[in-house]
Order: structure tokens, then C-alpha cells, then sequence
């Protein structure tokens, strides 16, 4: 196969691995109707950070040992599961609250901001679909043969799709006209939010393989 057909097939792959429904794009989507541009790409900042901190891992073959030992991937889904749990359960009473005054939001923004950041990072580090993806990327990309230019290529290009895919959730969420159906339908959302995290949740503390 040549290489060029070897990044195409990575790049779709890693393209399909983001854009699909997930609890980071759940939750970029929530953080932008809800507290608008800002908020959302601070979490999308978070989430691209720690898929590219994968991507590094895996580049080095640190992965390998996570990938090769069973007991450590089981660790690791059982804490991603139980903040997931913990996700859930704060967008449950959220949508029990009344809606924070604008006047509130504004003086805690910053803070918010970096609490989103670290919340995109610890969703993304304790997801273990994140780490397989890229065990099974470099295992096309680092095999015998390839092109010394082959790694810089796939994590420059899944870099680029990375950013695209969730800044745009959050661009895409944070219009005015998706500002104004959040606040419409925000219990809603709220809820159906704290399902996915749940199920998501649960699914990984419970999973056995």
C-alpha cells in the first residue's frame, strides 16, 4: 500500500473516530449553546490536548504497555467511567437548578475557562478508545519500511483534523440562534446530557474487556 493511501486511511479513520457522537462532543456542544464560543473551545482545547498527548505516547510506544496489559487498560476505564459518573451526575442537578444569572457567568468566566480545559484533558486521558485508536495508527504509520517523513504526517494531519472537528462543534453550537435554543430547551438538554455521560459511564466501569 503506499503511503499516500496509508494516510488517507488513517485520516479517515481518525476523522470518524472524533466526529462520531461521544461524550466530548456531547459535552462541546452542551458548553456552547450553554456558555457560549469561549467556553466551548476552551473544552475543545482540552480535548485536542489530550488526544495529542496520545498521539505523542503512541509515537514513542508508550502505548504498547497500556494496549499489551489488560489490567492497566481496565484501570483506566474504571476511573474515565467513574468521572464520566461524576460528569452525569453534575449535569443531572443542572438541569434541576434555575438558569445562572448572565451577570454571574461574566465573573466567573475565567475560571470557568480553565476548569473546562482541564475537563476536556481528564475526559479525553481516561478514554480508552482514544488510546486504541492510536495503537492502531502507529501500527500503520511506525511499521518496518516506512517513510521517516510518514509519523510527522499522521500526527500533523490528525493534529489538523482533531482541531477542525471539535472547534467546530463549538463554533457551530455557540451561534446565537443555538444560544437561543439551549435556553429553550435547556433542562432538556441538560438531562439528555447527563444520560449520555451516564450510560457512557457505566459502560466502562462495567466493561470487562
Amino acid at each position: 500500500m503506499s503511503i499516500s493511501h496509508e494516510l488517507l486511511l488513517i485520516y479517515t479513520t481518525y476523522f470518524v473516530a472524533t466526529a462520531s457522537p461521544g461524550p466530548s462532543n456531547m459535552a462541546i456542544m452542551g458548553a456552547a449553546m450553554k456558555r457560549g464560543r469561549g467556553a466551548a473551545l476552551a473544552l475543545a482545547s482540552g480535548v485536542i490536548s489530550g488526544s495529542m498527548l496520545w498521539a505523542l505516547l503512541a509515537a514513542c510506544g508508550r502505548l504498547t504497555v497500556l494496549a499489551t496489559f489488560a489490567q492497566l487498560l481496565i484501570v483506566l476505564k474504571v476511573c474515565g467511567g467513574l468521572y464520566l459518573l461524576w460528569l452525569a451526575f453534575k449535569a443531572g442537578k443542572s438541569a434541576l437548578r434555575h438558569p445562572v444569572t448572565e451577570t454571574c457567568l461574566q465573573e466567573t468566566k475565567k475560571a470557568a475557562y480553565t476548569s473546562l480545559f482541564r475537563q476536556g484533558i481528564l475526559m479525553h486521558i481516561g478514554n480508552p478508545k482514544a488510546i486504541l485508536t492510536w495503537v492502531a495508527i502507529m501500527s500503520v504509520a511506525l511499521k518496518p519500511g516506512a517513510a521517516a517523513s510518514t509519523l510527522p504526517m499522521v500526527i500533523g494531519g490528525c493534529a489538523v483534523i482533531c482541531m477542525l472537528v471539535f472547534c467546530g462543534y463549538a463554533l457551530l453550537f455557540s451561534t446565537t440562534v443555538m444560544a437561543a435554543f439551549y435556553r429553550r430547551i435547556r433542562r432538556g438538554l441538560e438531562a439528555l446530557l447527563a444520560v449520555c455521560f451516564a450510560i457512557a459511564g457505566l459502560k466502562l466501569v462495567l466493561s470487562r474487556s
